[in-house]
């Protein structure tokens, strides 16, 4: 029997708690450049990163909420205050009338709550980017890296989920034709196919072989940096979080994290300020100015941050889309300056706890 030789970067003995755990924290990203049909390595780098699928969290969060919590088919269309008690009266788009003592609004971009706040509406950049799942039923043969191609004005990622099941996405400017093929799986496919024909094999199959159910092609949207700095974000006892807030580009990765963050800040701001007794232990009056300054306490905590995360993202798809190579430099000069604690500062950040 002849003897067979492998090659890998490290190698764990053992597959205890101990072996598991170390194995699953060796994690990096790697950026590469392809140009004329050669890839380059510009960067690795060792850096914690997992992937899940967005309706997994999303079922997960809605299984531990009381039943009946969840309202589907309720479209808010429009957000008034009550004008003897302050508080907030919602209408729906089947002509019901709600009201409430607290609202926060984590209805998106084209958000109803932030409209009525007086928020400008977001830009859109002039990126398209499309999404997607590749399953192999046998399993894949990529590493657990975050991989990062760049073309000529593409930008591929790619990310696994398991050991089946891999995410990746595909920037690009915007063309013309976007808005005939963006609600055609089939159509996307042929179109992001198009777009990384002169990429490895690997990644066109993997494109090629992808579950089109799960593709989307969207614009992107972002709220300017410097709009949040003095936005209105609460009045009386009404408030955003999430994308109603500081909806921003995928470049980071950090936009859901963000919202999980808000969560908790304001959950923790408004159980501070909220009466522990009955709630007719304290007046309307008195109740709205503790909410209010609950909705203070969390508007001024959460500012620094999103505008940090919201200006680091829109340098980051200014790079992709400035026209001249000065352009690009002076956006990455500016990030160097603006970054200082490393590349991926931004993701050791500790919003606190409940």
């Amino acid at each position: 029997m002849g003897s067979k030789e492998e090659h890998h970067d490290i190698v764990i003995v053992g597959g205890g708690i101990c072996g598991l755990a170390t194995a699953l924290a060796l994690h990096r990203i790697r950026d590469m450049w392809l140009h004329k049909n050669k890839l380059q390595v510009t960067s690795c780098r060792k850096e914690e990163l997992r992937c899940l699928k967005r309706s997994d969290l999303i079922e997960t969060l809605a299984k531990n909420l009381p039943t009946q919590s969840v309202r589907f088919g309720c479209q808010i269309v429009a957000v008034e205050s009550d004008p003897i008690t302050s508080f907030p009266v919602l209408y729906t788009n089947d002509g019901a009338t709600i009201k409430a003592k607290v609202l926060i609004g984590c209805d998106g971009s084209n958000s109803v709550v932030a409209k009525s706040l007086g928020l400008q509406a977001p830009k859109v950049f002039p990126i398209s980017a499309v999404r997607g799942f590749t399953s192999y039923s046998d399993g894949h043969s990529f590493d657990s890296h975050f991989i990062r191609l760049r073309g000529d004005g593409v930008l591929l990622g790619r990310l696994p989920v398991d050991e089946k099941l891999v995410y990746w996405f595909v920037g690009r400017l915007s063309p013309s034709q976007d808005s005939d093929v963006r609600k055609v799986p089939e159509l996307i496919k042929e179109f992001t196919l198009e777009t990384i024909r002169e990429f490895p094999p690997e990644i066109i199959e993997m494109v090629k072989h992808c579950d089109s159910s799960s593709l989307s092609l969207t614009h992107i949207w972002y709220r300017a940096p410097w709009h949040l700095l003095f936005a209105n974000f609460w009045q009386g006892t009404m408030t955003v979080a999430g994308d109603a807030m500081h909806v921003m580009g995928p470049f980071l990765g950090q936009g859901g994290s963000a919202g999980l963050e808000d969560a908790i800040v304001l959950a923790r701001c408004l159980s501070q300020e909220m009466p522990m007794g009955p709630e007719g232990a304290i007046s309307d009056r008195e109740l709205c100015r503790r909410i209010g300054r609950a909705m203070s306490k969390y508007v001024n905590e959460r500012r620094l941050r999103v505008m940090r995360l919201s200006a680091q993202s829109y340098l980051t798809g200014s790079v992709v889309v400035a026209s001249s190579w000065v352009k690009k430099l002076v956006c990455l000069a500016i990030l160097v300056v603006f970054l200082g604690g490393g590349l991926l500062s931004h993701t050791n950040y500790d919003c606190g706890s409940l």
